[in-house]
């Protein structure tokens, strides 16, 4: 059995054929039932976490399984909020064959989906990329994005200015054109596309922003209690999702279920049906999309499949 550290699971996890990874799986499709979600109650309220088991597998091919531990008041001790594994095994024997780090494959598979999704979602021609938080995942979107849009330009807000300013100067480091969004209103009205990935628990993104032809991806909200976006942002929009369990788990849909102003019939399509090319996607220029995900264990078993390969396929 191997062990991929974080430096040899990024290593082997290059931005842009994990997006073309996560494509040919959604296409392939896997088996993936619903995620364990168990709440682990810390010394404080503040410190209460979350516990998430996420299983997958192809027939015959590959099963893997993610467990993942987030704990938000992480932050205030200067830790990161989330940690996880990923355990690979053969489908045909069960027989064990990686253990990865699960941090790297989670961010990375994350970013990959949202751009994966904004292939059909954004515009041809954006160029500007406005991104809300400076996290993990947050620092990973400008490179996904590249991959997919001819992007110019990224701006970045987070409600820590000093985060945003360190992960500007880390993407100024790369060559790219990079700055901090001090005024969240006016960077949400001028950008073709705005990804955000926090642990916000109120709207971040109001409807009443949004300007024709944007596209909106949100990626934090993964409970009922966290929302990045307003409900006016749903009645605008055109909605897509990752799959359907976020119908279920987001407070981002949940809340304008709940209000009225969005229905999920009103969903459009799920990534998987871009991919299989099922629905069209971005229908005009001047139109609103919204991509909203949660995660699922096909992209995390795809990832870990394929970071694997490329690492066995090294050693030889």
């Amino acid at each position: 059995m191997q062990i991929l550290d974080p430096s040899h699971t990024t290593q082997h996890l290059p931005m842009a054929a994990l997006v073309a990874c996560l494509e040919q799986m959604f296409i392939e499709d896997c088996e993936v039932p619903l995620r364990h979600n168990h709440p682990i109650a810390g010394a404080t309220p503040a410190q209460d976490g979350i516990m998430l088991l996420m299983p997958a597998w192809q027939t015959g091919k590959r099963i893997g399984v993610k467990t993942v531990s987030i704990f938000p008041g992480n932050q205030a001790l200067g830790l990161p909020g989330l940690h996880s594994v990923f355990i690979l095994y053969d489908a045909a024997t069960g027989a064990p064959l990686a253990v990865l780090d699960g941090d790297a494959i989670t961010s990375r598979r994350t970013a990959a989906a949202s751009a994966l999704a904004a292939r059909w979602l954004s515009r041809p021609d954006a160029q500007r990329l406005l991104v809300l938080g400076a996290g993990r995942v947050a620092s990973l979107l400008p490179d996904a994005y590249r991959c997919v849009r001819d992007i110019q330009q990224v701006l970045v807000w987070d409600i820590r200015p000093e985060a945003a300013q360190a992960m500007v100067a880390r993407l100024q480091a790369q060559g790219m054109d990079a700055s901090v969004a001090t005024d969240l209103e006016q960077a949400v009205r001028g950008a073709d596309i705005i990804s955000c990935a926090t642990l916000s628990t109120a709207p971040l993104v109001r409807g009443e922003w949004l300007q024709p032809g944007v596209h909106l991806d949100l990626i934090g909200s993964f409970t009922p209690a966290m929302r990045e976006s307003d409900d006016a942002c749903f009645a605008r929009a055109t909605v897509f999702v990752d799959t359907p369990e976020a119908l279920t788990k987001a407070g981002d849909i949940l809340a304008p279920i709940a209000s009225g102003s969005w229905d999920k019939r009103q969903l459009a399509a799920t990534l998987e049906q871009l991919c299989r090319g099922q629905h069209a996607g971005r229908s005009r220029a001047d139109e609103i999309t919204l991509f909203k995900a949660v995660g699922t264990a096909l992209e995390d078993l795809a990832a870990a499949s394929l970071a694997f390969d490329a690492y066995t396929a090294a050693r030889r």
